[in-house]
């Protein structure tokens, strides 16, 4: 089952590498460049998790981070949905999986749950993702 999970991530991996870097337009006219593949230092959690983060005094995100760790429900599968909370992400590799709004968007991270560590879909950032090159 492990390797099968294993085996699925990569493949979303590599199948997300080769549209590595796309145009995709913004408001107005102006381009803004897309990655497929990135790394992520910082946070990432449910978007109403990251939302409420952002929204949260400096003086207070530690505090936040610590209440609210990152929780998933997890299949007989080994799949990982319906996640509550946010996370500490340290240089991650993750795909790219859609944009959220002008200021987050969507990965693929492998994150540390309870049960192990599991793919799962996160919102994240914007300013925290850095594209592969």
């Amino acid at each position: 089952m492990r390797y099968l999970l294993a085996s699925t991530f990569a493949a979303v991996i590599l199948v997300a590498g080769t549209a590595a870097k796309a145009q995709t337009p913004v408001s107005g006219d102006t381009p803004k460049e897309q990655c497929a593949i990135g790394y992520v230092t910082g946070v990432g959690g449910s978007a109403q998790s990251i939302r409420e983060y952002l929204a949260t005094p400096d003086r207070d995100k530690y505090r936040y981070l610590r209440d609210n760790p990152i929780q998933c429900r997890i299949s007989d599968e080994g799949t990982a949905s319906a996640c509550t909370g946010i996370t500490d992400l340290r240089n991650e590799k993750v795909s790219v999986y859609d944009d959220v709004d002008s200021e987050t968007m969507a990965v693929v991270a492998r994150v540390e749950l309870d049960r192990g560590t599991y793919p799962v879909i996160i919102v994240v950032p914007r300013k925290d993702v850095k594209c592969e090159e």
